[in-house]
């Protein structure tokens, strides 16, 4: 009650923030500002630049100044970036505005991930991610409603999309001011928490999930990239960076794809509703059951595999002839965009027992997957609209690579879990090894995948 809620509400605000452009788009953006011929994809784009280059600088400021102190000051600062947005009246001020809003986001993910492993064991870790992460999905849902209300206020004055600008980033730096003195430090530094409770709390991550209490790890970027001497980290970065691409489309085009059925401008954010708020349904069944049956692989490649239904299904078929069926895939996108991401980010922190591994697998994993926000961005060219077929199956594509890789690790986990125990004389799986045994992680002998 203390974490999960704040840090949910924190994530719906930067979902609010980072996705608005393509419901303000709906209103006539880009005709206002006067932008042309691919300059919209070009802000679109510009993001991704400085939110894969800041990445890794902000995660290791996160990492060693604790990250419930860090990140509200992020998020004031995407707040206050969104407020100035209502502002931008080129195509010169809008890619700045963009550029700074990329900055301020950049280590705003993979820091709240770091920061949920440090308090929650692995077999608990991914339905609180799905929680946190289904704040995106309600914050796309809520953003198109709150459109659908704003875009039918009538002034003079203001545009709809500045007024939306003007709501939601007002609203993300009033919030970060309460999360900057509301979140909890570290396990052993809870106020709310007894004596016996704190103890308590520092054994079970000892136990199962960090190789040390955040109040004896200390930061260090060498024992952090010992975890790069193994392929399987590399791996988990690429298949993220796959998955991303279907991501980001639906982030940043889903409007877009919606307005394809028809509904005129307005109603066209009262028709994202539904789909996003089934994403984020869908990502959280699939979270739970993840970690009751303590599975990762199989509940990701479900995810991405119901993605790329639909993704393909969209692309083929005649819209105006078959548009319940087209409306059905709109859902089947959004069933597995979220949870692939939130799954495979469960998946590779579980198997990383060290906190400044972990830190580092987090931000790498994140900054060079978002990275694919420049193909997801691009692909969708004004050309192929209104249905943009070629970028729909350039984004399934890669969903597909993202499933063959996960295939691929899982394969990889099964016969080295067999090999460890062959070599031991055992029959281990990774709840038979505390992780406080687990400095080396996956190089020592004890280590276990988990799968």
């Amino acid at each position: 009650m203390r974490i999960l809620p704040t840090i949910a509400f924190m994530y719906l605000c930067n979902s609010l923030d980072k996705g608005n452009i393509s419901n303000a788009k709906t209103n006539g953006l880009d005709v206002d500002i006067g932008l042309h011929g691919n300059q919209w994809n070009l802000v679109l784009c510009i993001f991704f630049v400085p939110y894969v280059l800041f990445a890794f600088p902000l995660q290791f400021i996160v990492r060693k100044f604790n990250p419930a102190n860090v990140i509200p000051v992020m998020m004031f600062g995407f707040g206050s970036m969104t407020l100035l947005s209502c502002s931008v009246f080129n195509f010169g001020s809008f890619m700045a505005a963009r550029w700074f809003l990329g900055m301020c986001e950049a280590a705003f993910f993979p820091g709240i991930i770091y920061y949920l492993s440090t308090f929650y064991r692995r077999n608990e870790l991914a339905r609180r991610l799905g929680i946190f992460y289904a704040a995106s999905n309600i914050g796309n849902a809520f953003s198109g409603l709150l459109s659908y209300g704003v875009f039918q206020i009538n002034t003079h004055r203001l545009k709809g999309w500045q007024i939306l600008f003007l709501i939601e980033g007002g609203f993300t730096v009033i919030f970060s001011l309460f999360a900057y003195f509301y979140l909890p430090r570290t396990v052993s530094n809870c106020s709310f928490l007894t004596e016996e409770e704190t103890e308590c709390a520092i054994w079970r991550i000892e136990s199962d999930s960090s190789s040390k209490s955040s109040s004896q790890a200390t930061s260090s970027l060498s024992e952090a990239a010992s975890i790069l001497k193994h392929p399987l980290p590399y791996l988990w970065i690429l298949a993220e960076f796959c998955i991303v691409v279907p991501l980001n489309s639906v982030n940043n085009w889903f409007p877009q794809i919606i307005q394809n059925l028809g509904h005129g401008k307005v109603l066209t954010n009262l028709y994202t509703v539904a789909p996003n708020v089934w994403g984020a349904f869908a990502l959280l069944v699939m979270c739970f059951c993840s970690d009751y049956l303590r599975i990762r692989s199989i509940f990701f490649m479900l995810a991405v595999i119901l993605t790329l239904i639909g993704f393909i299904v969209f692309s083929q078929i005649d819209i105006h002839s078959h548009l319940g069926v087209a409306y059905f895939t709109c859902f089947l996108m959004t069933s597995g965009t979220s949870a692939s991401s939130v799954l495979n980010s469960a998946w590779s922190s579980n198997n990383i027992p060290n906190e400044n591994g972990r830190a580092l697998m987090s931000v790498l994993s994140i900054g060079f997957g978002n990275s694919a926000g420049l193909i997801s961005t691009n692909i969708f060219l004004a050309k192929d609209a209104p249905k943009y077929t070629q970028a729909l199956h350039i984004t399934a594509g890669f969903g597909a690579a993202g499933c063959a890789i996960a295939i691929f690790i899982l394969t990889f986990q099964v016969l080295d879990n067999r090999r460890r125990n062959r070599e031991q004389g055992v029959n281990w799986t990774y709840r038979d090894v505390p992780t406080h045994e687990l400095q080396d992680g996956f190089f020592s002998p004890s280590f276990r995948w988990m799968h």
